[in-house]
């Protein structure tokens, strides 16, 4: 007998007969002699619902409290999961991410795991029942406190769950058949990936894919937990995240596995900066203790004549506000460069191990992108990633493009979302 955990998003438990649908699955699960052990998310929209709903009261509430708020999603569906298999036949039993073992450090909002000591779904196992346990929190070890571990937190309570019980796998479960080529939104034609490693799909994560959360990859990756990605709404066979080699063994890496996008960059740009050492390094620690975190960066050459340059850098959108306000206090140490702020870009990263042995990638790209009509403004590129930083209107079309050049459309459809959200 072996140990699955599952996890559920919100269009996975989005309503009641939701719920029953997978209930039904869960218990199919258990009837092929399967431990199991799940983590929900809360239903649908309701935890920007309770975002929504706090923000009526305040534009600033206190994040303690705005945790327990939110955790009360995950715990509504996990209470009425359990109802559900329960009238199924089949023995399960409710936890919080208190109850489960859930233990993290104390940063609100979007704290990170520190340990696992699942003894209570243990025990629920060593009955026979199944586990539901809410995802997306835990508890601290010091003041005993909720916490929330930010967005695509489910996904790192179920990892976390799987190699704290030692699972066989984790099945992640959204709306989609698994981890596709592009977004199925944009590229129709886009393909279902069989089997991926966790260093590409820790670079899609990181560049705008939204089917996998990084934390959750990158905690797959440390604990070696294979991790199914498939779809709730059907029976098909997703994509298997492993590092592990495949039954007929080695094989060469695909030259590209897949285009990934991100619309929620914005682009600051210091123009007129003193090419004096030192001037950088003051740039950006002052943006690093505003707690930014920075992408892309680009500095040109100077100007022979003034001893000027400029400095471009990407971030997040929400992060955008408090950098301006780093550097403009900066003042006089910047001598008069002005600040330019734009939020109408895109990121669009081309990610594929076989990048490192095969020359002219970066060619075809610029090529497919010159053919399309499209400027690119900044690049980026790791061994196994090339990024460009493009206009936001441009943005669809260019992953089209790109996909296409890169021999990657489908013959046929392969992708549905069935719940229309791709969580």
């Amino acid at each position: 007998m072996s140990l699955i955990v599952q996890k559920f998003g919100g269009s996975s438990v989005a309503d009641a007969e939701s719920i029953r649908r997978v209930a039904r699955r869960i218990v199919e699960t258990k009837a092929a002699g399967h431990d199991v052990v799940v983590v929900v998310s809360a239903m649908g929209d309701t935890t920007d619902e309770l975002l929504d709903l706090a923000g009526q009261i305040t534009d600033d509430p206190p994040q303690r409290e705005l945790d327990i708020l939110l955790t009360a999603g995950e715990r509504i569906s996990m209470a009425l999961l359990a109802i559900a298999i329960t009238s199924l036949g089949v023995q399960a039993r409710a936890f919080t991410g208190q109850q489960a073992g859930v233990i993290t450090d104390t940063a609100h909002g979007n704290a990170r795991i520190i340990d696992v000591t699942p003894s209570r779904i243990q025990a629920t196992l060593s009955d026979d029942a199944v586990a539901i346990v809410a995802g997306f929190q835990g508890v601290t070890a010091q003041t005993n406190d909720v916490t929330t571990l930010g967005r695509g937190g489910s996904d790192t309570t179920a990892v976390a769950l799987a190699a704290a019980l030692g699972a066989s796998v984790c099945e992640i479960y959204s709306d989609v058949d698994g981890v596709f080529t592009a977004d199925p939104r944009i590229v129709p034609a886009a393909r279902k990936i069989p089997r991926i490693s966790t260093e590409e799909t820790l670079e899609l994560a990181a560049n705008g894919a939204k089917i996998l959360h990084l934390r959750a990859v990158e905690y797959a990756r440390r604990y070696r937990v294979p991790i199914h990605v498939r779809s709730s709404f059907s029976s098909h066979q997703g994509t298997l995240v492993t590092d592990e080699l495949a039954e007929d063994g080695p094989m060469e890496d695909p030259l590209i596995s897949g285009v990934a996008h991100d619309r929620s960059q914005g682009k600051i740009t210091i123009v007129g900066v003193p090419d004096v050492p030192g001037t950088a390094a003051r740039i950006f620690e002052a943006v690093a203790a505003a707690g930014c975190n920075i992408d892309m960066i680009v500095q040109n050459v100077s100007a022979a004549k003034t001893g000027l340059t400029d400095i471009s850098f990407t971030l997040p959108l929400e992060q955008a506000n408090a950098a301006k306000a780093a550097l403009a206090a900066l003042g006089g140490e910047l001598q008069g460069a002005e600040v330019l702020y734009d939020d109408t870009i895109g990121k669009l990263s081309l990610v594929g191990a076989g990048m490192r042995s095969h020359p002219g990638v970066s060619a075809r790209l610029f090529g497919a992108l010159r053919d399309a009509g499209i400027n690119i403004e900044m690049i980026s590129t790791s061994e196994i990633r090339i990024s460009v930083i493009l206009r936001l209107e441009d943005l669809d079309e260019a992953v089209r493009a790109i996909h296409s050049a890169f021999g990657l459309d489908a013959a046929e459809v392969e992708a549905v979302v069935y719940g229309g959200t791709g969580r």
